[in-house]
């Protein structure tokens, strides 16, 4: 069962972590969101000391390890990842999705490559290319194509809103076999980006993230070997694009993980800043009895927490070889939303100081948009929430 409280390994991790952000990402957060698309460099070393997964990438995944203690209960990849990413999006959103080796496709490749294809693309770094211009949330709508010749996949297509995707060393694509069997072709493969065909045409500018570099990439007869594509290539019609999907599984916690340490950030300078002013919330009073700012303080650091522990959970469940496709979209929805009210708030809270570029609020707010809607919209984690409760397919509830 799942213990709410961290163990000790992961408070470490959590402490680590937590200073790093602190010390490495605040001295150079305004410098970087000026600078929109500077590689910034001084996370070099930071990506090489956190290395592939070893203390758990922005995009979850990477094998759970077992604790004695816990009887068999697994506390690994993905649980890791959850508390490193709350921690380095409270230091800074975009820095944290700019740590060389940390992209998200390396939660597709965690989810469904063989243990061959790990040792070959599992310390790659790697971005992950779903949207296309006619393509958002509905990712079974994907144009892009691939087929088979001979020993190669050739992959033809336009992907945009790639983050990493200008800086990564491989992309993981998702592409169809047959566009006429639906979402049960879908497959997601790994193009080197180094090969010719893949073509970057611009990098996109942003409200927020903006040291994250987001790319527009074209393929134009890419070819890549046969072994490059991850999981089977058979095309299962009953089983849908399951295999896949279970990219979001591991992601979207992830992705909500994020939103809830933008929206620590937040709140934690907003405390800062009332303090300043001798406002300081006392734990020991019910709302009833402190004053609205007080009130409303208490009423965000409800929603933040119960945030997290839906992102725990997905997690844990990840971890633990429990289907978790609606613990993801729970946590991922939650997240997403109470992210970003509560750095919208609290610019609203800190008035003139809050809306200033002397003080990093504005900031927040800005990146915890995005947060709330890359891997599935607010709209999308409803919907497929509801098809769980309710035992309904995404052909009977659309």
């Amino acid at each position: 069962m799942i213990n709410l409280e961290l163990p000790k390994k992961l408070v470490n991790i959590q402490k680590m972590t937590h200073q790093m952000a602190s010390s490495m990402f605040r001295p150079i957060s305004r410098k970087y969101d000026t600078a929109e698309h500077a590689v910034p460099t001084e996370l070099d070393a930071f990506g090489k000391m956190m290395g592939q997964g070893g203390m758990g990438g922005l995009g979850g995944g990477g094998s759970s390890s077992k604790d004695k203690k816990d009887e068999g209960v697994k506390n690994g990849g993905n649980m890791m990842g959850i508390v490193a990413a709350i921690e380095m999006m409270w230091g800074d959103a975009g820095l944290s999705m700019a740590i060389p080796g940390q992209g998200l496709g390396n939660a597709a490749i965690s989810a469904v490559a063989t243990p061959e294809q790990m040792e070959i693309f599992g310390k790659k770094w790697a971005a992950m290319a779903i949207t296309e211009p006619g393509t958002g949330s509905d990712s079974a709508n994907i144009q892009t194509t691939a087929r088979l010749d001979g020993d190669e996949w050739v992959i033809n297509g336009e992907k945009i809103f790639i983050s990493d995707g200008g800086r990564c060393e491989v992309i993981v694509v998702w592409a169809t076999l047959d566009k006429a069997k639906g979402k049960a072709a879908i497959k997601s493969f790994v193009v080197p980006k180094d090969v010719p065909g893949v073509n970057l045409v611009r990098l996109e500018k942003k409200m927020g993230l903006r040291v994250s570099d987001t790319a527009a990439i074209t393929f134009d007869n890419v070819r890549i070997p046969k072994d490059h594509i991850l999981g089977s290539a058979e095309i299962d019609t009953k089983k849908g694009f399951g295999g896949v999907m279970q990219t979001f599984d591991n992601t979207r916690p992830a992705v909500g993980a994020m939103a809830v340490g933008v929206g620590r950030a937040a709140l934690d300078m907003t405390r800062e800043l009332y303090a300043k002013e001798e406002v300081v919330p006392a734990y020991d009073r019910t709302t009833f009895n402190a004053s609205a700012l007080e009130a409303e303080l208490y009423r965000m650091e409800a929603d933040l927490e119960a945030a997290r522990l839906l992102c725990l959970k997905a997690a844990w469940m990840a971890d633990n070889g429990q289907p978790n496709s609606k613990e993801a979209s729970m946590a991922k929805a939650k997240a997403g939303r109470v992210g970003n009210y509560i750095t919208l708030r609290c610019v609203e809270l800190c008035h003139a100081i809050g809306y200033s570029h002397d003080v990093l609020l504005e900031k927040f707010a800005r990146d915890s948009k995005i947060l709330d809607i890359f891997e599935g919209t607010q709209q999308i984690q409803q919907l497929i929430v509801a098809r769980h409760m309710l035992g309904l397919s995404s052909k009977e509830l659309k």
